[in-house]
C-alpha cells in the first residue's frame, strides 16, 4: 500500500460541526480501507478563542493552537486539509461565545472594548486574533480554483433552483459612494526592492502617533492605501435614507463586516446612527452610559435597554417605534422576529444577501413578511458596480433560467494574506485631524493622505509570488475547459493598475496560443459574462481577493441554488491541497431547527465533494492507487446522491443530514465494489453494500425516529461532544456496520 499523508478534517462551527460528527466515522472507515490515516484539527470560534488563552486555563480545558499548526502544515508539500465553514466572529459572537465558555467554567476575561491599561491591552490584542475571518488567511497559502461539478451542474440543470421572474415596473437599484469613498482615494505602488515601513499619523500641531511599525515589505509587492471619508459617508447615507422613503422601497445595507471586519462595523455603526438619528440624539448620553456600541449593531442597543426600568424602556421604544415610522421600510434579516438589516453587522454579508435578492426578482422581505423592491445601499464603490450591473440585466432581460446558463467558475487571487485582506492590522479610525502616510525606516514618505477625525485609513499589500501563481492557474483552468478566462481588474483603478502591470508580464512567460483572455474593468467583465451566461456559455473569472469573496456566493446561487455545492480547491504554493466545502451562512438557522425539533437540514455534499477531490490528489501526487479508486468512488456517489434526490428536506421527520449521509455512505460503498481497478477494495465493500442495503429501512427508522423532541447539546460555540455525538450517530444499526468495515 502507497505511503500518503493523513488528511486532516476540520472541526468548525454550527451546522457544520454537528454534521461531522455524523460523516466522521464514515471517513473513518472508508479512508481506513485505503491505507489513509484522517486527523481532525479544532479551528472552531470556541477552540480559537481557548487556544489563545491557554496559559490562563486549568487542566483539562486547556486546547492546543491548532490553526497555527495548520497555519505551518500547509506550507509544506504533504498538506491535505479539509477545511469547513467557520464561524467569522463579530464582536457580538465572540461575547457570546466568552459568555457561554465562562458558564463552563473557564476562567475567561471578559472582551475590553474599550482598553483601560495594558494588561486590558493585551486581552484585546488576543481576542482580535480571533475575530472575523481569521481562519483563512492562515489556511490559504495558495489562489482559488472554485467552480460547480459536473454532476451538479447536470443536477440543477434538469431540476432547476426557484427563480422568481422580474416585474417590468422592479424599482430595485444599486446605491453607491461617487466619491470620498475607498475607491476613490486609492493610492498604489510596486516596491522596486525590500522596504521597511512604518505607518505614522501626524496631526495638524505636528504630533506624531506610530499606528504600525517595522512593517517588511518584499521586492515586486505592491502597497496600497486609501481612505473613507466620515463627511462624505454620512452625507451619502442621509441622502439614501430620504431617498428610500421618497420610492418607497426598503432601505437594505450590504456589506461584508466578517470579511472587513475593523472597516465595515465601523460603517454599519454609522448607518445605524443615521437611520435612527433621532434616538440617538434625545438619548446620546444614556445610551453612552449603557455601553451601547452601534458598530456592534441596533441590535445592541435593543439588548442593553433591556437593563432600564420598564418604565424608561417603553419611552425609548416609542422613540424607536417612531423612528421606523418615519424612515423607509427596512429589509428584514427575520420578519417574524422583527430582525431587521442594521440588527447585526455579521447578518448582512453582501455575497449572501445580493444573490437572494437578485433570485426574488429584486426583491427583500419587509417587516410584514412580504417581498417588496429595495434600495441596495453599498457604500464603497470597489465593486458595487458589479451588482448594479446584474440588476440592471435583469430588468432588461428578465430572471435567468438556471436549466440553460452558462456556469461562471472562479479563479481568486487570495494566498498570503492578499489585498485587503492582509489590512485588518493596518486599519485605523483617525482620532484627529492630520496626515497619516507611510515612510520608509530612512524616513521617505511612500504614501500619504490628509484625513479628518473619523475617517477610515488602511493599507493593503499583495505579494508578488500570488500574483504570478494566479495568472498561471487561470491559464490552466483556461486550457482544461477551453472557456474564455477574464481577469476583472480596472486600469482607472490604482489598485488594479499596479496588478495588470504584472499580469501582462506574467502572460508573456506562458503559452496563450489557443486561449481567450481578457482584462476588463469589473463592471464590464460582469456584463461580458453575463450576456455568455445567457447564451449558456461557461466564462472563468479571475479575480482578485475581495471580488472573489464578493462573487462567491452570486453565481453559485444562480447556477445551483447553493454556494455549498461548489467545489472549491486552493491549490497550495508549496505543492500540497486545500480542499474548502460550501459556505456557511445559513448554518446558525440549521442549528435553531435542530435544537427545536431534531431535524438538521445542513447539506454535507459540499463535504463529499472536498473529501473526493482530497483523496485523488493523495492519488495522483503520491501514486495511491486505492486512494485514487475512493475518491473517484465517492464522486460517483455524489451524482447517484444528487440523482436519487437524498438531500435533506426541511421537515421535521423526513430525511435529515444524517439520513442523507446514510445514502451517500451506501452509494459510496456500492461504487466500490462494483468499480475493477482495485479488486482488494471491492472485495471489502461488497459486503458492505450489501449489508447497507438489506438494512435500509431499520437503519431510516432509527434515524428518523430520534427527530421531532428539542435536543440540548449542551452548548451553541461548544456543544457537549458525547451529546452531540449520540445525537448524530443515533443509529447502532448504521454503527455496527460501519465498525465493521
Amino acid at each position: 500500500m502507497s505511503y500518503s499523508p493523513p488528511i486532516i478534517y476540520t472541526w468548525t462551527d454550527e451546522a457544520p460541526a454537528l454534521a461531522t460528527h455524523a460523516f466522521l466515522p464514515v471517513i473513518r472507515a472508508f479512508a481506513g480501507a485505503a491505507g489513509v490515516p484522517v486527523e481532525t484539527r479544532n479551528i472552531s470560534l470556541a477552540g480559537r478563542v481557548l487556544a489563545v488563552f491557554s496559559d490562563l486555563l486549568d487542566n483539562g480545558q486547556e486546547l492546543s493552537d491548532d490553526l497555527s499548526e495548520l497555519g505551518r502544515l500547509v506550507e509544506t508539500p504533504d498538506a491535505n486539509i479539509i477545511k469547513l465553514p467557520n464561524i467569522s466572529a463579530s464582536i457580538p459572537q465572540l461575547k457570546a461565545c466568552i459568555a457561554e465558555l465562562q458558564a463552563k467554567g473557564i476562567p475567561l476575561p471578559e472582551y475590553p472594548e474599550e482598553p483601560r491599561d495594558s494588561v486590558e491591552i493585551g486581552i484585546k490584542a488576543r481576542y482580535d486574533q480571533v475575530k472575523g475571518s481569521a481562519v483563512n488567511p492562515v489556511l490559504r497559502q495558495g489562489n482559488s480554483d472554485r467552480r460547480a461539478p459536473k454532476s451538479v451542474r447536470a443536477f440543477a440543470r434538469a431540476n432547476p433552483p426557484r427563480m422568481s421572474p422580474w416585474p417590468n415596473d422592479s424599482s430595485t437599484h444599486v446605491s453607491t459612494m461617487s466619491s470620498g469613498d475607498f475607491r476613490s482615494n486609492e493610492k498604489s505602488i510596486t516596491l522596486l526592492e525590500p522596504t521597511e515601513v512604518r505607518i505614522e499619523h501626524v496631526t495638524k500641531d505636528s504630533r506624531f502617533t506610530v499606528l504600525k511599525e517595522a512593517i517588511l515589505l518584499e521586492s515586486g509587492e505592491v502597497l496600497d492605501a486609501s481612505y473613507l471619508s466620515k463627511s462624505a459617508l454620512l452625507a451619502f447615507l442621509e441622502g439614501q435614507v430620504q431617498d428610500a422613503k421618497v420610492k418607497d422601497v426598503l432601505f437594505s445595507l450590504h456589506m461584508k463586516a466578517t470579511m472587513m471586519k475593523v472597516s465595515d462595523p465601523i460603517i454599519f455603526g454609522h448607518c445605524v446612527r443615521v437611520y435612527f438619528a433621532d434616538v440617538f440624539l434625545k438619548y446620546g448620553k444614556l445610551l453612552d452610559d449603557l455601553g451601547v456600541d452601534p458598530n456592534n449593531g441596533f441590535g445592541d442597543l435593543l439588548n442593553k435597554i433591556e437593563g432600564l426600568t420598564q418604565e424608561q424602556r417603553s419611552v425609548v421604544e416609542a422613540d424607536i417605534q417612531a423612528a421606523y415610522e418615519e424612515g423607509p421600510d427596512i429589509a428584514m434579516v427575520d420578519s417574524d422576529r422583527g430582525i431587521t438589516n442594521l440588527h447585526v453587522p455579521s447578518d448582512i454579508i453582501i455575497d449572501a444577501s445580493m444573490p437572494p435578492m437578485i433570485r426574488d426578482s429584486g426583491r427583500l422581505w419587509n417587516a410584514a413578511g412580504e417581498l417588496q423592491d429595495c434600495k441596495a445601499v453599498i457604500p464603497d464603490s470597489s465593486y458595487a458596480g458589479i451588482y448594479d450591473a446584474v440588476v440592471r440585466d435583469c430588468q432588461l432581460h428578465g430572471q435567468f433560467d438556471p436549466s440553460t446558463m452558462g456556469s461562471v467558475p472562479n479563479v481568486g487571487l487570495m494566498a498570503q494574506k492578499a489585498e485587503e485582506y492582509g489590512s485588518h492590522d493596518k486599519t485605523f479610525e483617525i482620532p484627529e485631524d492630520g496626515t497619516v502616510r507611510i515612510v520608509t525606516a530612512g524616513g521617505d514618505t511612500l504614501l500619504e493622505h490628509d484625513v479628518c477625525q473619523g475617517d477610515i485609513w488602511r493599507a493593503c499589500r499583495t505579494k508578488e509570488e500570488p500574483v504570478q501563481d494566479w495568472v498561471k492557474l487561470a491559464l490552466q483552468r483556461a486550457r482544461a475547459t477551453g472557456a474564455p478566462a477574464v481577469f476583472w481588474l480596472d486600469r482607472d483603478r490604482a489598485h488594479d493598475n499596479e496588478l495588470i502591470r504584472k499580469v501582462e508580464v506574467y502572460l508573456e512567460e506562458h503559452e496563450t496560443d489557443g486561449l481567450e483572455i481578457h482584462i476588463l474593468a469589473p463592471v464590464d467583465a460582469m456584463k461580458f459574462s453575463l450576456e455568455r451566461i445567457r447564451r449558456g456559455d461557461d466564462t472563468i473569472s479571475v479575480t482578485g481577493n475581495v471580488l472573489r469573496d464578493y462573487l462567491t456566493d452570486l453565481f453559485p446561487i444562480l447556477e445551483i441554488g447553493t454556494s455549498a455545492r461548489m467545489l472549491s480547491i486552493v491549490p497550495l504554493l508549496n505543492g500540497g491541497g486545500l480542499f474548502e466545502t460550501g459556505a456557511g451562512g445559513s448554518a446558525p438557522k440549521h442549528v435553531q431547527q435542530f435544537e427545536k425539533e431534531g431535524h438538521l437540514r445542513w447539506d454535507s455534499l459540499g463535504e463529499y465533494m472536498a473529501l473526493a477531490a482530497s483523496l485523488q490528489h493523495l492519488g495522483e501526487k503520491f501514486d495511491n492507487n486505492s486512494a485514487q479508486v475512493l475518491g473517484d468512488a465517492l464522486d460517483a456517489a455524489t451524482a447517484a446522491y444528487l440523482d436519487n434526490s437524498r438531500s435533506p428536506s426541511r421537515k421535521v421527520r423526513e430525511i435529515d443530514n444524517r439520513g442523507s449521509t446514510f445514502y451517500l455512505t451506501l452509494y459510496w460503498a456500492q461504487a466500490l465494489a462494483e468499480q475493477d481497478a482495485d479488486l482488494e477494495l471491492a472485495e471489502r465493500f461488497t459486503p458492505v453494500a450489501d449489508a447497507l442495503l438489506e438494512k435500509e429501512a431499520l437503519i431510516l427508522s432509527e434515524l428518523n425516529e430520534t427527530q421531532g423532541p428539542p435536543q440540548d447539546l449542551g452548548g451553541y460555540y461548544m456543544p457537549d461532544e458525547e451529546i452531540a455525538e449520540a445525537a448524530m450517530c443515533p443509529s447502532d444499526t448504521f454503527n455496527t456496520i460501519l465498525d465493521g468495515v
